[in-house]
């Protein structure tokens, strides 16, 4: 190199005078700056593109959906059965007859010709009328011991009839019972389970505007604990109602209902709210 050159040239071309610069070591040398600055500045760009996406999530989880669970007294879902006329109370127990007393008949005499006296007419003799009554006609019963014998009246006889039995049809879905149908673990399990399960901001993502939106689903849990015949009575829209109804339908076994210790088929009513909040 010339001595009036050495001044300003580069101190990568003063090493490298004479020698080969093809073989690599000059080329890295000679643009190390250039591919840290590039490394710096890729370095800068994902860090900026990682904290504004941060943001982007920050922001959205604040306008993500709720999703209230409650459960809702379930009125009659099926028609109403015409209610059957109570049976007449029974009849009060017929009194107590008094006891028989023995009666002997005895009328006035009359003097009539032996031959007229009808056998029944004959008077008692007097021995035996000290221990029976005197009345108007012959009577068996117990000896007379000085109470007067009540008139006899011919009356039937009146039985007490006992009111049938309604018998409870256990193959009826039944809308009230003793006990309940449960979900594993409980309601605190059960709403958990919606919880987790349920997409909260379907209806943010479909359009829905902020607010809330209760879907009343109703469903069959049977004798063996299946749920079944999922319905819902209402559709506020933006998917709600497919989402609660799917979810529902996807669930486990429940633990049946009982009545009179039976297991029994019950209808249960559950109310869904999804929440939208403003930004």
């Amino acid at each position: 190199m010339e001595k009036n050159k050495i001044l300003t040239a580069d101190i990568l071309d003063i090493i490298f005078e004479g020698r080969n610069k093809e073989y690599g070591a000059y080329d890295l040398r000679k643009t190390y700056v250039k591919r840290i600055t590039t490394a710096f500045l890729i370095t800068v760009s994902i860090c900026v593109l990682f904290f504004v996406s941060t943001l982007l999530a920050n922001s959205r989880s604040k306008n993500e959906g709720k999703i209230i669970v409650q459960d809702v007294e379930l009125q009659d879902f099926q028609e109403q059965e015409e209610k059957k006329p109570e049976p007449p109370p029974p009849p009060p127990p017929p009194k107590p007859e008094p006891p028989k007393v023995e009666m002997k008949q005895f009328t006035p005499p009359k003097i009539v010709k032996a031959e007229e006296v009808k056998p029944d007419e004959i008077p008692p003799e007097v021995t035996k009328l000290e221990e029976a009554a005197i009345g108007t006609k012959n009577q068996e019963g117990i000896k007379d011991l000085g109470v007067i014998a009540a008139p006899v009246v011919e009356a039937g006889t009146g039985k007490q009839v006992e009111a049938p039995k309604e018998e409870e049809d256990y193959n009826k879905i039944f809308t009230v019972v003793q006990i309940e149908a449960e979900f594993p673990g409980g309601r605190a399990a059960w709403n958990k389970y919606l919880q987790r399960n349920l997409n909260s901001s379907l209806p943010m993502d479909n359009g829905a505007p902020p607010g809330r939106y209760t879907v009343n689903v109703v469903f069959t849990v049977d004798k063996e604990g299946n749920v079944s015949d999922v319905q819902a009575e209402n559709d506020p829209g933006y998917g709600t109602k497919d989402e609660a109804m799917k979810v529902i339908r996807k669930g486990p076994k429940w633990k049946p209902a009982i009545q009179n210790g039976r297991n029994v088929a019950y209808r249960h009513k559950q109310s869904i709210t999804f929440i939208v909040s403003e930004d």
